[in-house]
């Protein structure tokens, strides 16, 4: 018994963070059952001195997607499991565990460290893609369309529309997620996304800019200007683990008009985002897909990929994103709109979301939102583009009718009722 809890005691010589690609696993294909079968051959169990009943934490004044899936059954069925890379349940929702989240606003309060997290602690990931997801179950399947020729329309009345943006994430197989990623797996994933943005030819030529580089100074400049993400002090952030080592391997990489821009290494390994002012949305989306192709291609010719899943779509760290891991969104002046109390209701039916005009948290100056698509998961990526342009071509429809003093009953959607 003894020689037993010696070796189950032992450490797993797996450094948190070590690839999966590392350790022989086949990554970029959960959702197929050889890979399922594979990872959970590789799953191991920690030896812990106390009962998970002891470990339990406590949730009951939170809102958020853990506390509503998370049991003392399931904690204590997965709470000694770890990933190929020594990724814990425990490391998993720490975020969640940390920040409570609002009462009228609810969290996600899981992140991902690794491709395989969505597979090892499915019993908990399922049920949160499912409440996140408008339903997808653990039986439907993701697709993908980045053809942007099948956009209908896409030009907005710049009277209204200000600016046009399209962003998702990737991240690169082989590797950690930024909550548990390694200094050497971070710098390894700049590397590679430098070095296939460095084989970018013509419009889509640029730089790469990495923060350390930079005085506080310039990178003021870029954050105001909307370009660059800031250091991450958002709780939800730091408690994941995200913000460590900063500002170690982040960077900007944006193009001569810096209208095709990627983030790398904040909340996910890249962020591509293609944007620019004015109502051509359409013309924003074609860029999008385009260089999103370019960079797939080149990332793909140095040997390296995204991480991929036949059912989840694109492996993104918050299960929030997964899917498309599309936003697409833009800055409208509706404050005659904003105004009506059933404007919440209408951008639900649309599938819409609202943000401040400085984005989440933030108030809407002058009547002006950020509306994006309220979906990722389960619709592909032309759908949701499509989806924003039909939707916010109706909400400026609307605006237009209350400036001239009409009702707008009969603009409204179906389900919401007139007044």
């Amino acid at each position: 018994m003894a020689a037993m809890l010696r070796a189950l005691s032992k450490p797993l010589n797996m450094a948190a963070g070590v690839g999966a690609a590392a350790l022989g696993l086949a990554t970029g294909a959960l959702g197929f059952p050889e890979a399922a079968n594979n990872c959970k051959s590789q799953v191991k169990k920690a030896y812990r001195q106390f009962m998970p009943c002891m470990d339990y934490p406590d949730l009951s004044k939170h809102n958020n997607c853990l506390s509503k899936v998370l049991t003392p059954q399931m904690y204590t069925k997965l709470r000694d499991f770890q990933t190929p890379s020594g990724y814990t349940l425990d490391m998993a929702i720490q975020t969640g565990v940390d920040n409570p989240g609002h009462p009228f606003i609810s969290t996600v309060g899981v992140v991902a460290g690794d491709e395989e997290s969505y597979e090892v602690f499915k019993d908990l990931m399922d049920p949160i893609i499912q409440d996140r997801h408008n339903g997808f179950g653990p039986n439907d399947r993701h697709k993908t369309d980045l053809d942007a020729s099948k956009i209908k329309g896409g030009k907005f009345d710049e009277k209204y529309v200000l600016s046009s943006r399209v962003r998702t994430g990737r991240s690169i197989k082989g590797h950690s997620l930024p909550p548990h990623c390694t200094r050497a797996e971070r710098r390894s994933v700049e590397h590679i996304v430098t070095s296939a943005l460095n084989s970018l030819q013509g419009d889509l030529s640029g730089t790469y800019y990495p923060l350390s580089g930079m005085t506080d100074d310039e990178q003021q400049l870029l954050i105001d200007d909307h370009f660059l993400f800031d250091k991450p002090v958002s709780p939800l952030l730091t408690c994941a683990g995200m913000a460590r080592d900063w500002p170690d391997a982040r960077g900007i990489w944006h193009n001569k008009n810096k209208n095709f821009l990627i983030w790398i290494n904040e909340e996910d390994h890249t962020r591509v985002i293609s944007m620019e002012k004015g109502g051509n949305m359409k013309g924003v989306f074609e860029r999008f897909c385009r260089g999103l192709k370019e960079v797939e291609k080149h990332i793909e010719e140095h040997g390296h990929g995204f991480m991929w899943s036949e059912r989840l779509g694109y492996i993104l760290t918050c299960p929030s994103n997964l899917g498309t891991g599309l936003r697409a969104g833009v800055h409208v002046k509706l404050p005659k709109l904003a105004q009506d109390k059933r404007f919440d209701n209408i951008l639900q039916a649309y599938r819409l979301q609202k943000r401040g005009t400085g984005g989440v948290d933030t108030a809407a100056v002058g009547g002006t939102f950020d509306i994006s698509n309220l979906d990722r998961l389960g619709h592909s990526e032309v759908e949701l583009v499509q989806q924003v342009i039909d939707g916010v071509n109706n909400l400026i429809g609307m605006e237009k009718s209350l400036e001239k003093g009409k009702k707008i009953d009969s603009l409204l959607p179906k389900n919401i009722k007139s007044q």
